[in-house]
């Protein structure tokens, strides 16, 4: 066997890979003392027409102190070594990562938990943020162009399509430098991309494409899509995903750029609210509703903690700043005292008397899990508040847990109605009621891909389907609805 040294400096161990524009070899640097391992791209334009080779050295060139660039700021992009031409061909030398690709994964390991893919987004979208703020589409994102790396188990990003681009550098009839091919993969690339106009949204649905193939193991070519929306129908082939990341990957994968996420970073920030989540048990406090009350009571607030002979008591102070009231806030103190102790004082306390509190004695604060919803006594009945446009984002857990009537309990007709449909809306059901899409059109995980007559009901789990009938049958039970329909 001939052994193959390129550029008199590196030796070719073996061939990685070879395609329409050249070849890719593992090779070791002769130069190096640690004779280290190197990856070595062969490329070759399309044309041999002198004045198109010297437009693609330029571009070339160019596009080589791009990859210069990107991978010495960032070490989930492979270094660039080198780049040379020889021969009517060019070579880049890159890093070579010791890895698995995520096809590999796939084949050795089997198919990704939510967990596992949840993951690979929030190591994978930094790395394209950074990318698109240099103004470059990587273009090319696929299950093969991810390797997870040996060393620390991080995903890196290779084969980057623009200097392939450069080969494929023609002139147009005006006399200008052209490219006369797409670059991407069938089935991961876009529409937009596949008419030679990506944008940067365009890897986000490669990115989620390549995400569906590792939850069910099916190319994008596999998968049907939506006759009317042109959507990837691809949720009935998993079972193992929470509505509201399957939201998600919607949102990336959906078929008009404008429907997509619009950055990585807008792709990352939600992905990372769902990776801190508010417990759906967790209170948030509601304005307080002020009563009759006996006369009022004056007590004394002290600035200073309590005295030693009390270091038994736990203090709890809570603020809320009322958005309708200019000037003043209200504070509620409840003092947790001894068991001999059974009440605390409840007062609100005027700005400008900082040491004395005077005023009526307040209901206590009611708790619920979201955040305020209007009553059906309100002035005008299904105007939506747009206080309540992220109220919906806590009610994830219905998917994950039956709910019981202490879950229902103190619940307006309204709050109860949105409890109910969000199971739909999570799962890209439209509504024929207007106010109620218009509410969840405001919700950013939403992403509706079925009208109501078609959306197919074995989305839902057992489990979501038992909460539905339940809400349901509370509401009946106590008339509690808010919307007709």
């Amino acid at each position: 066997m001939t052994i193959q040294l390129l550029n008199d400096r590196y030796q070719v161990i073996r061939t990685l890979g070879a395609g329409g524009f050249g070849e890719t070899y593992l090779a070791e640097d002769t130069y190096m003392p640690s004779k280290r391992r190197c990856v070595v791209k062969q490329l070759r334009p399309i044309h041999n027409n002198s004045q198109i080779y010297q437009l693609v050295q330029e571009r070339f060139q160019r596009e080589a102190a791009i990859l210069e660039e990107l991978g010495g700021a960032n070490d989930q992009i492979p270094a660039l070594y080198a780049y040379f031409s020889s021969g009517g061909q060019f070579y880049l030398v890159q890093e070579w990562i010791e890895g698995d690709t995520l096809t590999g994964k796939v084949q050795t390991q089997g198919l990704f938990s939510e967990g596992a893919v949840q993951e690979l987004f929030m190591n994978l979208l930094p790395i394209l943020d950074y990318v698109h703020s240099k103004h470059i589409v990587h273009r090319d994102i696929k299950p093969d162009n991810i390797i997870v790396r040996h060393r620390d188990g991080k995903p890196v990003l290779i084969d980057f399509g623009a200097v392939r681009e450069s080969m494929g550098t023609v002139v147009n009839s005006q006399g200008n430098p052209t490219s006369s091919i797409v670059i991407g993969t069938p089935g991961y690339m876009p529409s937009e991309q596949a008419a030679g106009r990506p944008v940067y949204s365009s890897d986000l649905y490669s990115l989620g494409m390549t995400v569906i193939y590792l939850l069910t193991g099916k190319q994008g070519q596999q998968l049907e899509t939506d006759s009317q929306t042109g959507e990837i129908v691809w949720r009935q082939y998993v079972s193992h995903v929470s509505p509201i990341m399957a939201g998600v990957i919607d949102k990336a994968i959906a078929y008009h750029p404008r429907d997509r996420y619009p950055t990585a970073r807008a792709m990352l920030d939600t992905l990372q609210s769902i990776a801190n989540p508010i417990p759906p048990t967790q209170p948030l406090l509601t304005q307080p509703t002020v009563v009759s009350a006996p006369p009022p009571q004056t007590v004394p607030v002290k600035p200073q903690s309590t005295p030693q002979g009390n270091s038994q008591n736990n203090i709890l102070i809570g603020s809320l700043i009322a958005g309708g009231l200019i000037g003043a806030s209200v504070i509620i103190s409840q003092v947790l005292t001894k068991p001999s102790q059974s009440t605390a004082d409840k007062t609100v306390l005027p700005s400008e008397t900082p040491t004395t509190v005077t005023s009526p004695v307040i209901e206590t604060p009611k708790f619920i899990p979201t955040t305020p919803f209007p009553t059906q006594s309100t002035s005008s009945v299904n105007t939506i508040s747009p206080a309540t446009t992220t109220a919906a984002s806590t009610y994830f857990w219905l998917s994950q847990r039956l709910v019981t009537d202490t879950d229902l309990d103190g619940k307006d007709g309204f709050e109860l109605d949105i409890m109910r449909n969000s199971i739909f809306a999570s799962h890209g059901r439209r509504f024929d009621t207007p106010e109620l899409q218009d509410y969840f059109n405001k919700q950013p995980w939403y992403r509706p891909i079925y009208s109501p007559k078609a959306f197919p009901p074995k989305l839902l789990s057992k489990l979501e389907q038992q909460n539905v009938e339940s809400i349901s049958k509370y509401q009946d039970r106590y008339g509690l609805r808010y919307f007709k329909k």
